[in-house]
This record gives C-alpha cells, sequence and structure tokens, in this order.
C-alpha cells in the first residue's frame, strides 16, 4: 500500500494551500504562491471572492439540496441569464464539464432519432481534444494514453487532424450526428481555431444537417475577453458545453442549446441528481453578476494584452528556454524549448503557479480579476524561472 488512502491516479506537486485569497494562495509551511493556474481555468474570480463567498454563505444558511423533481428558482433564473446573453434556449445544469459534454453528444444523437434518423451517431472531433474522463468523453477525445485500459473504445467517435480540412470532408458522411470542437485546446496546448475555420465548421454543419456542437468548458465565462470565446469568430453553435469558469471553483456545468436542437430531450430522456443544486445555482449567479458587469470583459482584453506583451518579451529574452506566446484572452501558453515539466519547476521556485499542456506548452489562466501589478509580478517571475535555465 502506498503512503495515502488516495488512488494513485495523480502526480501531485509537493505543496499544500490552506488558504486563497485573490490571486494568491497561501501554503501550509507559510510560503506564498502567485496563482495563475486558476485551477485550471475553475476560479474565474479568483480565490474566495466576496460576492460568491457572500452568495454560497447565504444560500447554505437556507437550502442546500431538493432534486430536480421540484423547482429550483435559482436554475431557472441563471439558465435565463445564459439565454439571454447567449445563442441558446434552452439549458440543463450538470455538476462538471464531462457531464456537461455527455448531455451535449446525447443530446445531438437524440436531435436525429426524433427527427427519424437513428443511424446519425458518429461525433467528429480534433487530435488534440480533450472533452472529459468519462468512457464517451475519452472516447470523444480520442487520445490512447486516456483510452488504454478501459477496454473497447465507445463507438460513435472519429478523429481527424486538428486543422486538415480534407480529413474532415472525408469523414463526413450519412451517419455524422455533430462535429465537436474547442474554440481554443487547452489540454491539446493552447492551440485557437481561427475564425475562417470556424466560419467553415459551421457551414459544413448547415449544409449536411450535422450539429455544431462546442466545448467551452475552458475557454468560457470572460476567460478570453468575450463571454465564450466562438463569439469572436461570429459563429453560433447549435449546442455548447460550460463549466469551470461558472462555477469559480464552485462544482457546476451546463448544457446549452438551441430549440430546435434540444427538441428530442423529452421529459425521461436525461436527469441528474445533484446538477443545478441550489447551493451552485447561488454560486453561479454571482459570477454572472462580476462578469457581466459593464467594463468587466473590456478589462480582461486590456489585461489580456499587458500579460501576453510580458510574455513575449521573456520569451525574445530567452529564446533557448522559451519559444512562442499563444492563445486569446487570460488563456494564454508558453511553448517551451525545454521540457515544459523542467520549466515548470523552475517557475514553482519563483513562487509563481501555472498549468502543463500538450505540445510541450505552459499554460497561464490567471484570475480574471488579476490587477495590472498581479500580471508584471507573474511576467518577472517567469523572467527569473526562465533566467535561471539560461544558457550562461
Amino acid at each position: 500500500m502506498s503512503g495515502s488512502a488516495l488512488f494513485d491516479t495523480y502526480a501531485r506537486i509537493p505543496v499544500s494551500p490552506e488558504r486563497g485569497e485573490g490571486s494568491w494562495l497561501h501554503m501550509s509551511d507559510g510560503d506564498r504562491y502567485l496563482d495563475f493556474s486558476g485551477g485550471i481555468a475553475v476560479n474565474s474570480l479568483g480565490h474566495c471572492h466576496p460576492h460568491l463567498v457572500a452568495a454560497l454563505t447565504e444560500q447554505a444558511g437556507k437550502l442546500w439540496h431538493t432534486s430536480n423533481l421540484f423547482e429550483i428558482p435559482g436554475q431557472r433564473r441563471l439558465a435565463e441569464r445564459l439565454a439571454e446573453h447567449t445563442f441558446a434556449d434552452k439549458v440543463f445544469f450538470t455538476n462538471s464539464g464531462a457531464e456537461a459534454l455527455e448531455c451535449a453528444i446525447k443530446t445531438a444523437r437524440r436531435y436525429h432519432f426524433q427527427k427519424g434518423q437513428p443511424e446519425r451517431i458518429d461525433i467528429i472531433t480534433f487530435e488534440g481534444a480533450f472533452h472529459g474522463r468519462t468512457l464517451a468523453t475519452i472516447a470523444a477525445g480520442g487520445q490512447a494514453k486516456y483510452l488504454e485500459g478501459f477496454g473497447p473504445k465507445a463507438p460513435g467517435f472519429m478523429q481527424v487532424p486538428f486543422g486538415d480540412r480534407e480529413a474532415l470532408l472525408a469523414a463526413m458522411g450519412e451517419t455524422t450526428a455533430a462535429i465537436l470542437i474547442e474554440p481554443i485546446q487547452g489540454e491539446g496546448g493552447i492551440r485557437p481555431v481561427s475564425g475562417e475555420t470556424m466560419r467553415d465548421l459551421r457551414d459544413l454543419c448547415d449544409r449536411s444537417g450535422a450539429l455544431l456542437i462546442l466545448d467551452e468548458v475552458q475557454s468560457g465565462v470572460g476567460r478570453t475577453g468575450r463571454l465564450f470565446a466562438h463569439e469572436w469568430s461570429g459563429v453560433t453553435p447549435d449546442i455548447m458545453a460550460i463549466a469551470k469558469g461558472i462555477g469559480g471553483g464552485f462544482p457546476v456545468g451546463a448544457c446549452l442549446a438551441t430549440e430546435e436542437a434540444a427538441s428530442g430531450m423529452a421529459a425521461g430522456t436525461h436527469g441528474t441528481t445533484f446538477g443545478g443544486n441550489p447551493l451552485a445555482m447561488a454560486v453561479a449567479n454571482a459570477v454572472l453578476d462580476v462578469v457581466l458587469e459593464d467594463g468587466f470583459l473590456e478589462e480582461v482584453s486590456r489585461k489580456a494584452l499587458l500579460f501576453k506583451q510580458g510574455l513575449a518579451s521573456v520569451v525574445d529574452e530567452f529564446p533557448d528556454v522559451l519559444a512562442q506566446v499563444r492563445g486569446s484572452g487570460l488563456m494564454l501558453g508558453v511553448k517551451c524549448v525545454m521540457p515544459n515539466a523542467t520549466v515548470n519547476t523552475a517557475l514553482r521556485a519563483a513562487r509563481l503557479l501555472a498549468v502543463p499542456a500538450g505540445d510541450n506548452v505552459l499554460r497561464f489562466l490567471p484570475p480574471l480579476t488579476a490587477s495590472d501589478d498581479e500580471i508584471r509580478i507573474a511576467v518577472e517571475r517567469v523572467r527569473e524561472a526562465a533566467a535561471s535555465l539560461a544558457t550562461p
């Protein structure tokens, strides 16, 4: 037996957070780190934002759980707010991004079923994608390292190379139910999908009758300077999965859809015990209170430019350590020359937290509320880490 009763599924970093405040994490040993990992894009408003704390505390004193057998007023309010500010007409609440994706997949397949086309079950996805850890979502992501050892891959998922239009056209056919894509691949290495490609995908779906599903679990809720990243392209999906930032640290996810796309999801076709519970709805509504304030998203874009320019200056200064800055808004990545694990260790030594990703990238996912000074501190700590690794 290992030294812990926990499953050995994480190679955990040897730091133990005890308390968080805004962009900062205070460890049990007294150290303080600037947290630009953001709980992997979850802590959209930082640690212990006063408005979120107040909303959760107030709701905790009233009601925690009743189940979806009853009306939950906070659900109705949050759904109506999301519909007002997005393409969607209908919303289903979940506990996580993977569950939101499961709902999105079921919604797409059920749509075709109720249209008299039950053979249309195939979901086309893109290499490098990450859509969750359930049996269906690891099949959707298609990455061998997540599929290994879990039996046959769930049927109905086809992967094509990222950015390969010809391969996509070859994969589409009479059994295609939907195309599923992240507007910016997160785990895949902060790889944005161009506006031109997004518009092309929308056109392909419109012409073929397939649905367009967007995974905005990581890129949504203000992360890129718009409420959702797809807005930059002018394209709207039929279905969208969100989570992470909408809860600001509390487990919340949602599947959003047009009324047409959701038309097959009749009573009894899907369900959840905890999804959309009063605690989650109170916090998610509080997150929207802040993110939808006048000028908030414009501030995200302004601070993102400051951060991106700062990171670019470090890349220019240390080309033997860092190669490229990628991303949009406050969803940024730096492609490393050295192994990203080595660079990440140097960042931790400089008391800055980032998140590894594919393609030898480190992600920076700071709170959307991070101050200019905190962004400048982060840049200087990246510079310190790079200097410690640079060739003398």
